[in-house]
């Protein structure tokens, strides 16, 4: 069997580098002032702040040809076609160099490879498992056999393994969490359920998908046209990030995931349920500056233009809880009209609704506001859905995901909540 927690290959230091650069993408206040009612401005605040320590990048003899030094994933690609040779996939050339490819997309049995490489060497293939569209005297057989045999990877319908398919985040989120024994707590995740039983509808792999995030898995960039969301096919320098995340995870890290094994939710109110139900399909999309809509934007969208589709902290309230008017109407997607918001700052939707004074008073549906700065002024704004959780989009985190507001920095730095949903809703 593989091993429920990973053989910690680097130094502490190594992972609060990890850590560094999984959070830094993305500073604490990018994007600069904002007009007070300009529908294009991000919010400030962007969550939880990481200042760790920077710690030296791992040595290796392997030189790059086409990793330049400055690479982002430069220090994940040292890690795991360097140090280890999990991702060593192409010739040396003539002059000692080597090539990685980072920006070619990764395809699912060269992942297999890396993954089994890294987690689970010594386990066996499963002489009964087969697949149409790959013999079992291929080289990359014994690989995806045993991906397939962990549960880390799937096939389609037919029983294919779809070998030369590029991996998404999905399918590297999900292997790698399982393969961190983190099965149980994405178990939790994905029978998210009310206390009555009634459980939601949860997309593919949600719960893997999410706790990837959490773990920072996806890489958080700065220029926000190269993020990935959960279904972006994804290049090799993107696989590299999140093969050197997780092998470099510490335990306490992992540990912090129990909480969702047996997250539960309140009976929900029929208007809080749609939010709800809504808003876990969007979980995984990155974290976007000004970003509202779930893909690009096109030419002559009223809101200003996203390259990618994600939110930031109040686009992603704006995406579950505004009401459908003028030029922004995400109807089509939703079955609920929504409520009237102000101008797209959390500050602006401070002053919406009702206030609600105290944590403990809040309800699902309410929106929760925060002071990040401790100024006075707030700058976060997620969306409370119960049981000390909130849908949140930040850039500590990198994107959409559910988080725990009863403890810790989000605790410490709520202000109030405001309630735009009637108390029979």
């Amino acid at each position: 069997m593989a091993p429920s927690r990973p053989l910690r290959r680097l130094s502490a230091a190594l992972t609060i580098l990890a850590l560094t650069a999984s959070f830094g993408g993305v500073p604490a206040h990018a994007g600069g002032a904002h007009a007070r009612y300009d529908l294009t401005a991000g919010d400030h605040g962007s969550g939880p702040p990481v200042a760790l320590p920077v710690a030296p990048r791992p040595t290796s003899d392997v030189k790059w040809s086409d990793v330049p030094n400055t690479h982002w994933a430069r220090a994940a690609i040292d890690y795991v076609g360097g140090v280890e040779g999990w991702m060593r996939d192409f010739r040396q050339t003539a002059d000692g160099t080597y090539i990685f490819k980072p920006d070619a997309l990764e395809s699912r049995k060269m992942f297999a490879r890396s993954a089994i490489q890294a987690f689970a060497p010594d386990e066996p293939t499963d002489p009964d498992l087969t697949f149409p569209d790959l013999p079992d005297t291929d080289r990359f057989f014994p690989f995806a056999n045993t991906a397939v045999k962990l549960g880390w990877m799937a096939v389609d319908a037919d029983g294919n393994f779809q070998p030369d398919d590029p991996v998404t985040t999905r399918m590297v989120h999900r292997a790698l969490v399982l393969a961190l024994g983190l099965g149980a707590d994405a178990k939790g995740l994905d029978q998210l359920h009310m206390r009555d039983g009634t459980t939601l509808d949860t997309p593919q792999d949600f719960g893997t998908l999410l706790i990837g995030m959490r773990l920072g898995l996806r890489y958080n960039h700065s220029d926000e046209s190269l993020d990935v969301g959960p279904d972006t096919p994804l290049p090799r320098a993107e696989v590299a990030w999140s093969l050197y995340r997780a092998a470099t995870a510490d335990p306490w890290q992992l540990d912090a995931m129990a909480p969702y094994t047996t997250i539960s939710l309140p009976n929900l109110k029929p208007k809080a349920a749609k939010i709800v139900q809504f808003g876990v399909r969007y979980v995984g999309y990155p974290y976007v500056y000004g970003g509202e809509w779930y893909e690009p934007t096109p030419p002559g969208y009223c809101c200003g233009s996203q390259p990618v589709g994600g939110f930031d902290c109040s686009g992603l309230t704006w995406w579950l809880v505004k009401e459908a008017t003028g030029g922004w109407n995400n109807m089509p997607l939703r079955d609920y009209r929504g409520w009237p918001l102000p101008q797209r700052s959390s500050a602006d939707m401070a002053s919406s609704g009702t206030k609600v004074k105290r944590f403990e008073d809040l309800r699902a549906g309410d929106l929760m506001f925060y002071d990040g700065d401790g100024n006075g002024i707030v700058d976060h704004v997620d969306v409370y859905i119960g049981s000390g959780w909130s849908l949140d989009s930040s850039s500590s985190m990198g994107g959409v995901s559910i988080v725990k507001v009863d403890t810790g920095w989000y605790f410490d730095h709520f202000v109030h909540g405001r309630r735009l949903i009637g108390v029979t809703s």
